[in-house]
């Protein structure tokens, strides 16, 4: 098991939580993970970071599969203009690779923002820390596990 794998479910484990960790070949795409866990592409939960500009640091936006993050409106709950996070500065601050952005586990601590759209569901499938591995959540117990507020961000 990977290093960010076991990441992720210490920090499930923690929170009391029994993770249904799956591994699911190669899913680049949120339709692609949706498939192989026979869920709507909505239901996908996919973590969007951008770099702060002002403070570099990695912002975090929860968004369901099917949707889009507004850069205008992620700005403005950021409070500073966002950029787009390279490889590392996602390494580094998450300690996740690109494709494997869990919502939890992250090596330090991130500020975030949830689409309202995900908590329309019993149950949404998230990276569990690798391209390979996806976990399902209650998304209702999505902003105690990330500290991410509900807002409209999405275009």
């Amino acid at each position: 098991m990977s290093k960010s794998l076991k990441r992720v479910r210490a920090a499930l484990d923690a929170a009391g939580l029994v993770p249904d960790l799956r591994e699911v070949g190669q899913a680049r795409t949120a339709q692609e993970a949706a498939d192989s866990v026979g869920c709507t592409l909505d239901q996908i939960v996919k973590s969007i970071i951008f770099r702060a500009e002002t403070s570099n640091a990695a912002v975090l936006f929860l968004t369901a599969g099917g949707n889009r993050v507004c850069a205008d409106k992620a700005t403005a709950l950021a409070g500073e203009p966002l950029g787009k996070a390279d490889a590392g500065l996602i390494r580094a601050q998450t300690g996740f690779a690109i494709g494997g952005v869990s919502p939890v586990g992250h090596l330090t601590p991130i500020r975030a923002w949830l689409d309202p759209r995900l908590m329309g569901f019993d149950k949404v499938w998230a990276a569990a820390g690798t391209p390979r591995h996806v976990v399902a959540l209650d998304p209702r117990d999505l902003p105690r596990l990330t500290g991410a507020t509900e807002a409209d961000f999405t275009l």
